[in-house]
């Protein structure tokens, strides 16, 4: 079966991904991206496919992968019907292997990272303690998010650790034959998302019907097309209000929203406050 490409996008704020699931079960999703990924599953008994690793996997479950390593894991519901859960952090390996060239503090894990490139499984000890860590990010503030981050990944790299995928495997990524045509719509997205967007003109420009195009999309993104665009508005959104003094109304129109009400709610339901409170706590935090 081919790899499916995946496109992931930072949190609001972040560099970087963090994403918690909280499933039934776990269903084979056979895919890849270009970034770094810490993966904990917890909760849940099944069979883990990395590279050309594949293996039972059961609680506690934590992994390193590198980029463009191919995997899934694959469960079934619980006998006693209790969520499985996975937190997942997904980061950008220009970013991540930059700061690592970059600052002797974090030279230390230059050989994580390599070893990564085949997969890497730690003991259910640093299992439990991550999973702390994880939890605390949920509700933390970019800056902590960071710090929590960089403290697993020093865990990690202090850590004895069981190599996955065999040093011999290789992964084509071009045996995904969908890849640059998502690829093109991503960058179509991305230089126009400020301007009005449906799905029937991405599936037009993808030569999909619509209907094709939404499953598509959501299965390479985890969001609707809808979801996907204003993701991207909001953090640029974000970006005005903390770099300008330009009024909210005027931001909305800049973003590609339609009315000041859209924009209000989309921001709510985004960023947990209305554009006129975040820029608040930001002059209130600059005055402290």
């Amino acid at each position: 079966m081919r790899a499916m490409c995946e496109k992931v996008i930072p949190s609001p704020n972040c560099s970087w991904r963090y994403c918690l699931y909280r499933l039934p079960e776990i269903p084979f999703n056979w895919h890849y991206h270009p970034e770094y990924e810490i993966c904990l599953t917890l909760n849940s008994r099944g069979v883990c496919h990395i590279g050309d690793y594949i293996a039972p996997y059961g609680d506690y479950d934590l992994v390193l992968l590198g980029p463009e390593l191919p995997h899934t894991w694959q469960s079934k519901i619980n006998t006693d019907l209790s969520e499985q859960i996975v937190h997942v952090a997904q980061i950008p390996a220009p970013w991540l292997e930059s700061m690592v060239a970059q600052h002797p503090e974090l030279q230390q894990l230059e050989e994580l990272l390599s070893g990564a490139r085949r997969g890497l499984r730690f003991s259910q000890q640093l299992a439990k303690q991550c999973q702390a860590l994880f939890e605390n990010m949920e509700q933390a503030s970019p800056l902590q998010r960071y710090v929590l981050l960089m403290d697993m990944l020093t865990r990690m790299a202090q850590s004895q650790y069981d190599y996955l995928s065999s040093a011999g495997f290789r992964f084509d990524y071009r045996q995904d034959p969908a890849k640059d045509k998502f690829d093109r719509v991503i960058s179509f997205i991305y230089d126009n998302y400020t301007e009005k967007l449906s799905a029937d003109m991405l599936a037009e420009h993808a030569h999909m019907s619509t209907n094709h195009f939404h499953r598509f999309f959501k299965k390479r993104t985890e969001r609707t097309v809808t979801e996907f665009i204003n993701q991207l508005r909001i953090a640029k959104a974000c970006k005005l209000l903390i770099n300008t003094s330009s009024p909210i109304t005027v931001i909305s129109d800049q973003c590609g929203f339609n009315n000041i009400s859209n924009f209000n709610r989309r921001f709510q339901t985004i960023k947990n406050c209305t554009p006129s409170q975040f820029r608040t706590r930001l002059q209130q935090r600059a005055l402290i």
